[in-house]
């Protein structure tokens, strides 16, 4: 009876020992598949390729690649700006204490206006600095030069879209640098401007419905009547009827 009992209870110890060992070579297992598991991840974050995801090199910039084509630096430069940064514009921004200047790489009056006139009239619908001031500037002073008459009125078919571009542009401060830009040209070409101011005044007489702009571009009406001479009240007025004459 005893060694019965010996027998059982040896079976039962061995039986419990059976079930610890397993249970011990399933937490091994699993804790080897972890580590494993673990040094996979290790070595997948620590591959070239992720380490440039975390940390990406200045030349992955130019890599169209890496290119995020909805960020900041995917856009396009206009082309006034891509032209100005390869020094395709004569002249410099030059900063003062009370106010910006203009540098010319060589005397105004030796340049040749085509395309360089044109070029700084598409200028004028840039909405950043420096590109603003160079191109509102470099068309005034362009057209201060001697004989710009001359070198003007053979561009004024070119000219007129880029003008009205900059007329019919949203921005308010595009649209003053284009109607400026204009009151300017008038002065220089004269009788000339004639032929293509219907292709001008629809803008201009939409904005007259705003407020703050009644006054410039009434203003800018007359000089272009004053330099246009009687060929050019005909014309304002078919377009702009209610445009009063600076002979009344």
């Amino acid at each position: 009876m005893q060694k019965s009992e010996g027998s059982g209870g040896t079976q039962l110890k061995n039986r419990a020992r059976g079930d610890y060992d397993q249970r011990t070579s399933s937490s091994t297992q699993i804790k080897h598949r972890n580590a494993v598991q673990g040094s996979k991840s290790s070595l997948s974050t620590s591959s070239p390729e992720s380490a440039r995801k975390l940390h990406p090199r200045p030349s992955d910039k130019l890599n169209p690649k890496t290119i995020n084509p909805f960020g900041e630096q995917s856009r396009a430069p206009s082309a006034f700006a891509a032209i100005y940064s390869k020094g395709g514009i004569p002249c410099r921004l030059v900063h003062g204490s009370v106010k910006h200047r203009l540098q010319w790489e060589c005397p105004p009056e030796s340049l040749s206006f085509d395309p360089l006139l044109i070029t700084l009239a598409e200028g004028l619908r840039e909405t950043k600095h420096p590109y603003t001031f160079v191109s509102k500037e470099g068309f005034r002073e362009l057209l201060l030069v001697r004989g710009a008459s001359e070198k003007a009125v053979p561009l004024l078919p070119r000219l007129i879209p880029v003008l009205k571009a900059a007329l019919v542009h949203s921005d308010d401060e595009v649209f003053e640098r284009g109607l400026n830009a204009l009151v300017q040209l008038s002065v220089v070409v004269g009788p000339s401007l004639n032929d293509h101011l219907k292709h001008l005044l629809t803008s201009l007489s939409k904005r007259l419905m705003d407020k703050k702009f009644k006054e410039p571009i009434t203003s800018a009406l007359q000089k272009l009547e004053q330099r246009g001479g009687s060929g050019s009240l005909s014309i304002i007025k078919s377009k702009i009827p209610t445009y009063c004459s600076i002979c009344c």
